[in-house]
């Protein structure tokens, strides 16, 4: 009885010292997101894992040659971007509706 106790003890003693970040420090709050239809190289290159800035042009490129993406899948579709590239970005990459 007196470990489960001093065990509960010690759980909130350890989450009441765990103090909330400083101002002007980061918080993680999961990963960027980045509008593929409408972010350019840099950004692309920036929020994307294992898109360079060259690759990113190649997005930038092909959407103004065949216009929005309406699907993450579609990147497939740029040289050098394979299916294994998107789906480790998923989480990062938005498509907004704008018509």
């Amino acid at each position: 009885m007196w470990a489960q106790c001093l065990g509960v003890l010690l759980l909130v003693a350890g989450l009441a010292s765990a103090a909330p970040p400083e101002e002007g420090q980061d918080v993680l709050q999961g990963p960027v997101t980045v509008n593929i239809n409408e972010a350019n190289a840099e950004t692309l290159a920036a929020a994307l894992e294992g898109i360079g800035l060259t690759r990113a042009q190649a997005i930038v490129d092909y959407r103004t040659q065949f216009g929005r993406f309406y699907s993450a899948e579609e990147l497939s579709a740029v040289r050098g971007i394979g299916i294994n590239t998107i789906n480790r970005n998923l989480a990062r990459i938005r498509i907004d509706e704008h018509f």
